[in-house]
């Protein structure tokens, strides 16, 4: 299954797990839940997941090297500062949580499986090769890096 690891942008990954999550949730009506709040609770988490992101982008650009997920291999630096602090993958974890929000404004449990899903294709088919090339590039900075930060949270 190598061959799709960093060939699908993760924000087209975002936008079909988006459209996966309607569709389960249409055609699964009978779960569907009235959640008092729900419009606002979805738009603070789509919010949290907007500024995780953007932070994880503004660090990148800080450091001067490539936001550009498809290819690791040419990362000029090791950004650990900011909110790489908490986080290895705040872009990532960002649409995590832009996610959750989509599925709390559905009002239906079973888009929520989606979320297990999407976190499991990008470890798989991003993160890792990701991973792979960072430590080849930066070695042990790296490892050190990883031992002190969680990849998600």
């Amino acid at each position: 299954m190598r061959f799709l690891e960093l060939r699908i942008p993760p924000l087209a990954v975002v936008a079909a797990a988006a459209c996966l999550m309607w569709a389960i949730a249409r055609a699964l009506p009978f779960l569907d839940l009235a959640l008092p709040g729900r419009e606002l609770a979805a738009i603070v988490a789509a919010l949290a997941g907007f500024l995780v992101s953007l932070a994880g982008v503004v660090e990148f650009r800080r450091a001067r090297t490539t936001t550009n997920p498809l290819k690791p291999g040419s990362a000029s630096s090791l950004v650990c500062g900011g909110i790489y602090r908490l986080t290895r993958n705040p872009m990532y974890l960002g649409f995590a949580l832009a996610l959750l929000g989509w599925a709390i404004f559905l009002s239906n449990p079973a888009p929520f499986a989606m979320l297990f899903v999407f976190v499991e294709y990008m470890n798989r088919f991003q993160i890792a090769p990701e991973e792979r090339a960072l430590q080849a590039l930066f070695g042990e900075a790296f490892t050190a890096y990883c031992a002190k930060v969680r990849r998600w949270l």
